[in-house]
């Protein structure tokens, strides 16, 4: 049985989840009112993964975040209301050491809640078995012992002239990602040197209204420029591409010059913005010898055949570790299928990724 603790002010919500979780059978279920109480069963309950909705009265959710992680850390995954103000605070709340997030219904929630049924449950599933990384951000502030981290100028993400656009010859980072992985990226990206000679595009499964959050938010963090693709945009280096939310990043050759672009959702895939249809178009429009793919923390295979076939033409690709996966489902099929020329922990990605490109 899985012990879960769902934390919502809303008595509709609380009825909504432990109806959906009672009806898979394995699933031992309390339910809190506000974080306070969420604290108190953290402890009484001992829960093996709890949701936690964000915004909630005597306690918000971000407090209540870092008092479990303080007193008895479990995964937890947030609720979250699809806006630009809860996409932030969502952010804020990967960094404290939550897993996972997963949509507030709006509107009526009873019928938005079958639209996202198998989410909700495979998320809290995954969340359950995930590793549980250290809280850092609110938590740490609160100590006082955050280190000081340098922080670009909020500034406008560079768009490359066309003739610093890469010719055919030049070469891409691709990355995959899934759950964990917006803190994992703040691990690796913002430690890119702003003479990175290659572009890096990043396919991070997200919903439409946290792409671009998310953008500004590593645009702060690194040095390199970090833009959100919503509509065709030639690639250059010294910038990072984060696909859009609601749509598949791909590349294609316009007027000779490699360009990302922003495609309504292939409904053959599970997963958007699609590692694999990315990964795919890489194949189609890149040099493979030119190109490195790094496959990080997710549940799921999206992306596994595209890199695998890259690195079948010479690529380089990284799978990251079991060790520092929030949970371990893409990077394990991309090393099952013969497709990771390296496993590697979350701390030494960037480094390998300086290593391999060509100034």
């Amino acid at each position: 049985m899985i012990k879960l603790l769902i934390v919502d002010d809303s008595a509709l919500m609380r009825r909504q989840l432990k109806a959906l979780f009672l009806a898979e059978g394995d699933f031992e279920i309390r339910v809190a009112r506000n974080g306070q109480e969420a604290v108190a069963e953290n402890i009484d309950f001992a829960p093996d993964v709890v949701t936690l909705d964000i915004n909630m009265p005597e306690m918000d959710g971000l407090t209540a975040l870092s008092l479990l992680m303080a007193e008895r850390p479990v995964p937890v995954v947030m609720v979250s209301s699809l806006t630009e103000k809860g996409a932030i605070a969502t952010f804020e709340a990967l960094n404290l050491g939550a897993v996972d997030y997963i949509p507030k219904p709006g509107g009526t929630i009873s019928l938005s809640m079958i639209e996202i049924e198998s989410e909700i449950v495979a998320k809290v599933r995954a969340a359950a078995r995930a590793r549980i990384r250290t809280a850092r951000g609110l938590a740490a502030r609160i100590r006082g012992d955050t280190p000081s981290r340098p922080q670009r100028p909020r500034t406008e993400p560079t768009r490359a002239a066309p003739d610093d656009t890469p010719a055919s010859g030049s070469g891409v980072v691709v990355i995959g990602v899934s759950t964990g992985g917006p803190r994992t990226l703040e691990d690796i990206l913002p430690r890119l040197p702003a003479d990175f000679p290659w572009p890096v595009l990043v396919a991070q499964h997200m919903p439409p209204s946290f792409t671009l959050p998310f953008a500004e938010r590593m645009n702060l963090l690194c040095q390199l420029a970090v833009s959100e693709v919503s509509r065709p945009t030639a690639v250059a280096a010294g910038n990072i591409y984060i696909g859009k939310g609601g749509a598949d990043m791909v590349l294609a050759r316009r007027g000779g010059r490699l360009t990302a672009l922003a495609r309504p959702e292939d409904p053959t895939k599970l997963w958007h913005p699609s590692v694999e249809l990315l990964g795919r178009s890489v194949l189609e429009h890149c040099d493979p010898t030119r190109v490195v793919a790094v496959m990080l923390t997710g549940m799921g295979h999206d992306g596994a055949q595209a890199f695998t076939e890259l690195k079948q033409r010479g690529a380089r690709t990284i799978a990251e570790s079991e060790e520092s996966a929030v949970v371990f489902g893409m990077p394990a099929e991309l090393i099952s299928r013969g497709g990771a020329s390296l496993v590697l922990p979350v701390e030494r990605i960037a480094d390998q990724l300086q290593i391999w490109v060509e100034r």
